[in-house]
């Protein structure tokens, strides 16, 4: 029996917990407001990213990474009663559609938005943070790896999307392509690195998740 994989991503879809309705209503925004809505979270990875943030509990929450805030509201499911979830973008166009729907939550208050340049604003927060969703442009990766670390706690838990890249870490990458070259040398670097314990899942477009020894 041969199946493909959407029809595999529709059964999982099937048979996990449901998305929210604010979330839907986002997911659809984003399909028809905004340009290259395949870079937002689906609804199942939402909900694993939920899940996690759940089974953590995270007083502090860093998002490298924000488009239309869809992984955002997800994570902050898990968000302890008073916790903040701190998230970083560049694009100010999304600002506003960002705070639209992070208003109509119950997390808006306890969400904190960084309008700018990651590897500038990331030296600047306080920290220490008890989970990381890194989403960013796939090139700094390994520079985001570097600032991150020393601003997570011990036990810290560090989702990196996008490990997969459509599959082209699995094979010799153009010279040119940087965002593949730098993906590949990060998932080694987090695979090896003994400060990390880490385990890629692939899912979807590929997620690592890796804790903070």
């Amino acid at each position: 029996m041969q199946l493909n994989a959407q029809t595999l991503v529709d059964y999982a879809e099937k048979h996990s917990g449901d998305e929210p309705p604010l979330l839907e209503q986002l997911r659809r925004a984003t399909h028809q407001k905004i340009l290259q809505p395949r870079m937002l979270s689906g609804a199942l990875q939402g909900r694993l990213l939920a899940l996690l943030a759940q089974l953590k509990q995270p007083k502090s929450i860093l998002e490298v990474g924000t488009f239309t805030g869809y992984a955002t509201l997800c994570l902050a499911e898990g968000l302890a009663a008073d916790g903040s979830l701190h998230t970083i973008d560049k694009n100010e166009e999304l600002s506003d559609f960002q705070r639209f729907y992070f208003d109509q939550s119950p997390f808006g208050k306890q969400i904190v938005q960084h309008l700018g340049d990651a590897l500038e604003i990331i030296p600047k927060l306080a920290g220490p943070f008890d989970l990381v969703f890194l989403d960013a442009d796939k090139k700094n990766y390994l520079n985001y790896l570097e600032l991150l670390l020393p601003k997570m706690n011990s036990g810290a838990l560090l989702i990196t999307d996008n490990v997969l890249w459509s599959g082209k870490v699995l094979s010799k990458p153009d010279p040119k392509d940087l965002d593949t070259i730098v993906l590949a040398q990060y998932n080694q670097k987090i695979a090896s690195d003994p400060r990390l314990e880490t385990v890629m899942l692939p899912f979807r477009d590929g997620i690592s998740v890796s804790r903070l020894r």
